[in-house]
């Protein structure tokens, strides 16, 4: 399982999980494409787009890491679906996202939320994560 939606009134509120941190932040782009449900201009065409981002700790690397996705969504019209990591680690992360160009979303978030976040590694050493959006 890549991740599953909960159950939240008013927002979103997912749980992702990863074999390793790489597959965790991948999975993490696969929820935001499932809850964006964006309609895709042209499936064929791909985009590559750069990200680089540095923070104080793995925790803040998470969260910054799917506010870029948001924002770099909203405002290129484009949905990500792989990453091509350059360098990752539990402060700083470097890769090129590739996705497709979308004509519109079937729902906006407004925001990722510090609320009941989570981000951890257990013991059979997977990794899971629990984030809220506000929609």
């Amino acid at each position: 399982m890549k991740y599953q939606i909960l159950e939240h009134k008013a927002d979103i509120k997912i749980k992702i999980f990863g074999k390793n941190l790489k597959e965790l932040f991948l999975n993490s782009l696969s929820a935001i494409k499932e809850i964006l449900n964006p309609k895709i201009k042209s499936p064929k065409e791909k985009i590559e787009r750069k990200i680089k981002i540095k923070s104080e700790n793995l925790s803040f690397l998470f969260m910054d890491f799917l506010c870029e996705i948001n924002y770099l969504s909203e405002i290129h019209k484009e949905i990500y679906e792989k990453i091509k990591f350059k360098k990752l680690s539990e402060k700083e992360m470097e890769a090129i996202l590739e996705g497709k160009r979308v004509e519109g979303f079937s729902l906006q978030i407004k925001g990722v939320t510090w609320h009941n976040f989570e981000i951890s590694q257990k013991k059979n050493k997977t990794w899971q994560a629990k984030v809220l959006f506000d929609i």
